[in-house]
């Protein structure tokens, strides 16, 4: 089940990135479709238990913390701490709930700092952070410090490149000049940023990793939310 679980959503991931680029001007619908879909994918994991209000509420928390914490940093290009709420909420609490967070604090803070056909692939690419995070949370690598940084790492760059991928095809002619060399030259170009966002990651989890773990774990066995 959870293999078909797995499928499904990067089915569902590439029909709707597809989507936008067949319609570009779709982009919030498609956004609030994927959104919708991610809730679905939530509610599926508890198929065998009823779903208590205190969870969603928890959820719908850390999601707007994620959301709140790109506005502060929005003049510092790729620095924030969003990564870093969605990445341990996806460890502590499963990699369903690290999707759903990911995914609807993207919407969610754009909302603020502005929509655009850019949102959709934000969504997929927290998400993903999210997910990526709670399938790896029984690994050797996510239960140390280190292992987790390293995991900050490569999303600091992963992130960035999904959306290189988006921008690329977005900005060259609906994609007809991509190229081996545009493609190098844009993933240069970013770079710069995607190193700064792997660098605040590293940050944030040296300076508040540890702290955020014994919280979310301790809140997730005293309440018994999300198991």
């Amino acid at each position: 089940m959870r293999v078909i679980k797995v499928v499904f959503l990067f089915l569902l991931i590439i029909g709707v990135l597809v989507l936008s680029f067949l319609r570009p001007d779709d982009y919030l619908w498609l956004s609030f479709i994927l959104a919708l879909f991610s809730i679905v994918f939530l509610l599926i994991r508890f198929e065998r238990r009823k779903m208590e209000a205190r969870e969603l509420v928890l959820l719908a928390i850390l999601a707007s913390i994620a959301a709140v914490g790109r506005i502060p940093f929005a003049s510092i290009p790729s620095v924030q701490p969003t990564t870093f709420v969605i990445m341990m909420s996806g460890y502590v609490f499963g990699a369903e709930s690290g999707f759903i967070i990911g995914s609807v604090a993207a919407l969610a803070s754009n909302m603020i700092l502005g929509q655009g056909p850019w949102t959709l692939w934000q969504m997929v690419a927290w998400g993903l952070v999210g997910y990526s995070a709670g399938l790896m949370q029984k690994t050797k690598l996510m239960n140390t410090t280190w292992g987790r940084i390293i995991f900050g790492i490569i999303w600091g760059f992963l992130f960035g490149w999904i959306m290189n991928i988006w921008g690329l095809f977005a900005f060259t002619q609906g994609g007809n000049a991509v190229n081996m060399k545009s493609l190098l030259t844009y993933f240069a170009g970013s770079a710069l940023f995607d190193s700064m966002h792997a660098l605040s990651n590293v940050f944030f989890l040296i300076v508040f990793g540890n702290n955020w773990l014994k919280i979310l774990t301790r809140f997730k066995r005293k309440y018994g939310l999300l198991e």
